[in-house]
């Protein structure tokens, strides 16, 4: 970064205007640009609201768009919207988790009944 003399103007984008670009971006499907930008803001603003959603929504992974989602929630715990979309993501996780132990009884129940028929099978064949 070149040192700027005293009395030339600063052309440097400010937050707000990086905040723009970085949303622009996003929008445009310049994804890696878009959170480059976000980082350079949140350095600058640790509790940048805007930016933190962005980069929740802008998330590779479940647990990055949760990591932003709570940091959210941490700095401003008002926001509805952050608010909403944990809840929706550990809600569906949930369920996922209920759909497993509902399949994982279904079939331990298949399988004591057939070891039950099969035991009584033995047993009839035996001629007890």
């Amino acid at each position: 970064m070149a040192a700027r003399n005293i009395g030339e103007p600063d052309n440097s984008p400010n937050r707000e205007e990086l905040l723009q670009m970085a949303i622009e971006a996003a929008r445009a499907g310049q994804k890696d640009g878009a959170r480059v930008i976000f980082r350079q803001i949140l350095e600058q603003d640790r509790r940048n609201q805007r930016a933190m959603m962005w980069m929740a929504k802008l998330a590779d992974t479940k647990a990055e768009r949760v990591h932003w989602l709570e940091m959210v929630v941490t700095a401003y715990p008002d926001n509805t919207n952050a608010r909403k979309e944990l809840n929706r993501i550990q809600y569906r996780r949930a369920a996922r988790e209920n759909r497993t132990l509902v399949i994982f009884g279904i079939i331990a129940v298949v399988l004591i009944v057939a070891f039950v028929i099969a035991i009584a099978l033995l047993f009839v064949n035996r001629g007890f």
